[in-house]
């Protein structure tokens, strides 16, 4: 196949459709409908779906009873801490109107759709506790990203791949952020289904997706040239006997539309590209965003700082816990990523994980936050899901059980012994 994502594995199993149903006249039977087709993807679903739970409540309940004994607020620290404070401000009175010299202190380097989500849940429902709205599209959207997950591993390695890739993806050390105020679980829940999207030829929607993904974290970027640079390779895949058919005489404005990949390429960066001229145009300079960014002392070097403060973790220093967890997922997502490039994963999936390494090991900016900037870089799990997925049972259960109670350790030690922003 082209590129590798036209069609899916011969791995994957062969699903049954749901009925369709007969036209009126008898003839020819129509296509089940939209909310049919969801049913039939969700009961496909759903043991993802209650694998992601159960391992997420495990570390929620970790985390319950280490904050308690800790005399620790479980609620602020989920709903109002670090970003989520952040994000509620932006919600509540907006952005700042000037770049200013506050260090670490202009909220235009938080991108809008999350904290636009936060306010319209906080007008819908005024009576919940600051930051429940922030919450509550969290959790949502970690299911819906749980499920965009499953459906990217079930299409290209079957649907226990799927299953092992989204309990991986909820087992992450840093998963505990996916049930926070936080962007990540929205961010990966539009990015999973953007490059679905592309996998399975649904080139609007892949963009449409990319697009809000932009206008949700600035690694937007990243599944942006995904789909972008796929949608493109597509207009050039050799013609079928189909297109080769002579051409008709015009009929109506509709034949001049451009061919979908081609709009889902031009749409996909759209978002982030709308906010960072957005930003621009506030501050009145054309590079204000990156302004704002060397602020937050966040600049591109090429990942000469991330290389200077992994060696002096290691050689002049004795980093805390968090830090040295930190280091360990860095290094291991750069092996995964190589074991994915052995694996010839479909280029969407490589061109994006790829881009998001290279944005956040390249930074200069604050080193401990990088694990989790690394959260919706699910495709880089792939090897270890496929892998996973073909052990017997009772080993799959045993080694799945354990990165539940690691990633429950390790989300508890996040916020509670490192006493800092996750």
């Amino acid at each position: 196949m082209p590129y590798g994502f036209s069609e899916p594995s011969t791995a994957a199993p062969t699903r049954v459709p749901a009925p369709a149903s007969r036209s009126p006249h008898g003839t020819a039977p129509t296509p089940p409908g939209l909310r049919a087709r969801t049913a039939d993807a969700l009961r496909h679903a759903w043991p993802a779906l209650a694998a992601y739970t159960a391992v997420r409540a495990l570390g929620l309940l970790v985390f319950t009873v280490w904050a308690h004994r800790d005399h620790r607020g479980v609620r602020h620290l989920l709903m109002e801490s670090w970003d989520c404070d952040w994000y509620l401000k932006i919600a509540q009175n907006g952005y700042a109107d000037q770049l200013g010299t506050r260090i670490d202190g202009n909220n235009l380097a938080f991108f809008p759709l999350y904290p636009l989500l936060v306010r319209a849940g906080d007008a819908l429902v005024p009576w919940l506790p600051r930051g429940a709205a922030g919450l509550s599209v969290s959790v949502a959207a970690s299911l819906l990203a749980a499920w965009g997950i499953f459906a990217v591993g079930d299409r290209l390695y079957g649907r226990r791949a799927g299953v092992v890739l989204a309990v991986l993806w909820g087992s992450l050390p840093v998963a505990l952020v996916q049930w926070m105020g936080y962007t990540e679980s929205l961010f990966t829940a539009l990015c999973a289904w953007s490059l679905y999207a592309v996998l399975s030829g649904r080139w609007l929607w892949a963009g449409s997706l990319a697009a809000l993904a932009g206008l949700t974290r600035p690694t937007g970027v990243a599944v942006a040239a995904a789909v972008s640079l796929t949608a493109l390779l597509a207009l050039h895949r050799p013609a079928s006997p189909q297109t080769l058919r002579p051409l008709r005489p015009l009929r109506s404005l509709r034949q001049l539309r451009p061919p979908r990949p081609l709009l889902g390429a031009l749409i996909a960066p759209l978002g982030w590209l709308a906010y960072v001229g957005w930003v621009g145009l506030r501050l009145g300079r054309w590079d204000g965003y990156f302004a704002v960014q060397k602020l937050w002392r966040n600049e591109w070097d090429g990942g000469v700082a991330t290389w200077r403060r992994m060696r002096d973790l290691f050689v002049t220093e004795r980093p805390a816990l968090f830090v040295a967890m930190v280091t360990v997922v860095l290094l291991g997502a750069v092996v995964l990523f190589v074991l994915s490039v052995g694996d010839r994963q479909p280029l969407p999936l490589l061109v994006f994980s790829g881009l998001l390494l290279v944005i956040v090991l390249g930074s200069s900016g604050v080193y401990f936050p990088r694990a989790r900037f690394l959260l919706p870089g699910f495709p880089l799990l792939l090897p270890v899901a496929v892998a996973l997925a073909r052990a017997r049972a009772h080993v799959l259960v045993t080694l799945l059980t354990a990165a539940a109670l690691m990633s429950a350790v390790c989300g508890g030690h996040m916020l509670l012994g490192w006493h800092g922003p996750p």
